[in-house]
């Protein structure tokens, strides 16, 4: 499955209205983007992931689409890989389902997380229409997890983490799996200005032990993690400044060893999609990066 050096990833995508998302899917492609990364759910059908997933399939032509991630815990493996199958082939070929454990904090089955990741990765190969290994990635940060991934899937979807950790993760990955970052961006020159909205972005994030785990291993400390998180920590795992700064620091993070960036531009609401910020990082994208293994195509650069 081919997702290009560079995707979007949005929360809008499943929380705003499904119209504009078809819209800004399309532009989205148009712009260069490789893959297009449908953050969270819309809750309560266990197809919703991927109904909106195939509204944006249908907005789209050849742009990989990406779920971000799939409760395990609220998806059983057969319905989602019902779900998958009842898809037409064509929309089949152009999507990656990602599957995450969610939280302890946040989920009220919660239990034996790798077991239970395992036991799922099981259910959809004996599904009668199986969701292959090929198409599934998971939202790893902790390194059985991440082993776990590289032997059973694409690879991995590591959100908020820092380079250290994208230099960890590509070691314990090794050269074949896929290592597809999500990196948060904040377009906005003045370091205060960025560092309030970045910990307005990092604040339903910091409780959950899950993310402290993987922040602490790559050396931050419980101080780091209290009063919305120290500046150290903020600016370690966001990027700011003008579209110039964000990209040089993207290329930074396929240096350290991403295959793949989602880059989620910092916004208001869940339901607003940053289309401005994805045209300015558009332009300078294709600028500072040069093709190389991961891009779709030598026109995509993105």
């Amino acid at each position: 499955m081919e997702l290009g050096k560079f995707g979007i990833w949005s929360l809008a995508f499943t929380h705003g209205d499904p119209c504009e998302a078809a819209d800004a899917a399309a532009e989205a492609e148009e712009l260069g983007f490789g893959t297009l990364w449908l953050g969270g759910d819309p809750g309560g059908n266990p197809r919703g992931d991927l109904l909106r997933a195939a509204g944006v399939l249908d907005a789209t032509r050849r742009v990989t689409v990406a779920t971000a991630c799939v409760s395990i815990w609220d998806r059983p493996a057969d319905r989602l890989a019902g779900a998958y199958g009842a898809l037409p082939a064509h929309q089949r070929e152009r999507l990656v389902v990602g599957l995450g454990v969610s939280h302890a904090e946040v989920v009220g089955t919660y239990r034996r997380p790798y077991t239970a990741m395992a036991g799922y990765l099981d259910a959809l190969d004996s599904a009668a229409v199986a969701l292959p290994p090929s198409a599934r990635l998971v939202g790893a940060h902790g390194p059985r997890m991440t082993r776990l991934a590289a032997r059973r899937t694409l690879g991995v979807h590591p959100y908020l983490v820092d380079t250290e950790h994208v230099t960890r993760t590509r070691e314990l990955l090794g050269p074949g799996p896929v290592l597809a970052l999500e990196q948060t961006v904040v377009l906005h020159a003045d370091a205060a200005t960025a560092r309030a909205r970045a910990r307005d972005t990092l604040a339903p994030y910091l409780p959950l032990a899950n993310y402290r785990s993987a922040w602490l291993r790559s050396g931050f400390t419980e101080d780091d993690l209290t009063g919305g998180g120290s500046d150290r920590l903020v600016d370690a795992l966001f990027l700011r400044g003008k579209p110039e700064d964000v990209a040089a620091g993207l290329a930074e993070r396929h240096k350290a060893g991403a295959d793949h960036i989602a880059v989620q531009v910092a916004t208001d609401a869940r339901g607003t999609f940053a289309r401005s910020g994805w045209r300015e990082l558009a332009a300078v994208l294709r600028e500072v990066v040069s093709d190389g293994p991961g891009t779709r195509n030598p026109s995509h650069t993105a």
